[in-house]
């Protein structure tokens, strides 16, 4: 048999690599073009030019500009999901193990503007796509799941004295790390000072961990609305 007449079977792991490896380039260029260009100005037809694939082939792995935008949150949100179980914190003493999760965000937020830039597109749309993506809200699950298991070891322990719910805490690391990349700009120009500068970066990734250590350990009996 010659080599033209030689068939790949049809669940060949070269080709499912090949789809895999094609799907990835997809996002890696379609983050990039709906960052800087937004869900409403990104062009497909931009992001197939900008790839080994057509606008054809990307609407046959994701079904839509919407499915693709979708596609792009889930694996955004994913890789900082996945970075924070791979921080391996259960035998650090609780408050230095807020402290890495805080400086975990602080470093990922960071490096990943374009992360920055899909989020705030997002919300502009009042989170309509990722109402549609039933598997996004399950993304947030081990990211609180990790602060509960800090704040139960540090109040079983004594050392934090505060009550509080661990979707707060997220909330506080998220909105500090969320809020100096995202509000860089104007920020800059309101108060001609770069939250991005980096003889500032150490100071204010000690002032995350410090706000939030200092908040955990003191004693206070708020209301509890949850």
């Amino acid at each position: 048999m010659s080599e033209a007449a030689v068939v790949k079977p049809l669940h060949d792991p070269g080709r499912r690599r090949d789809r895999e490896r094609t799907r990835e380039d997809i996002l890696e260029v379609a983050t990039s073009e709906f960052a800087d260009r937004g869900y409403s100005g990104a062009r497909v037809d931009e992001i197939g030019a900008r790839t080994r694939t057509t606008k054809r082939m990307i609407y046959y792995y994701f079904g839509s500009k919407e499915g693709l935008w979708i596609a792009v949150l889930e694996r955004a949100y994913n890789l900082v999901r996945v970075a924070e179980q791979e921080l391996h914190i259960e035998d650090l003493e609780p408050r230095e193990a807020i402290r890495r999760l805080a400086e975990l965000t602080f470093d990922h937020h960071e490096s990943h503007p374009d992360f920055i830039r899909i989020v705030s597109d997002e919300n502009m749309y009042r989170a309509e796509h990722m109402r549609k993506a039933g598997g996004l809200a399950s993304l947030s699950v081990p990211a609180v799941d990790v602060i509960s298991q800090i704040l139960e070891r540090g109040t079983r322990s004594g050392v934090f004295r505060r009550r509080v719910d661990a979707v707060d805490v997220h909330m506080m690391i998220s909105a500090f790390c969320f809020f100096r990349v995202s509000n860089r700009n104007t920020f800059g120009v309101l108060f001609d000072r770069d939250l991005l500068e980096s003889t500032l970066r150490g100071h204010y990734r000690t002032m995350l961990g410090d706000l939030l250590i200092d908040y955990l350990c003191a004693k206070s009996e708020p209301l509890n609305p949850y």
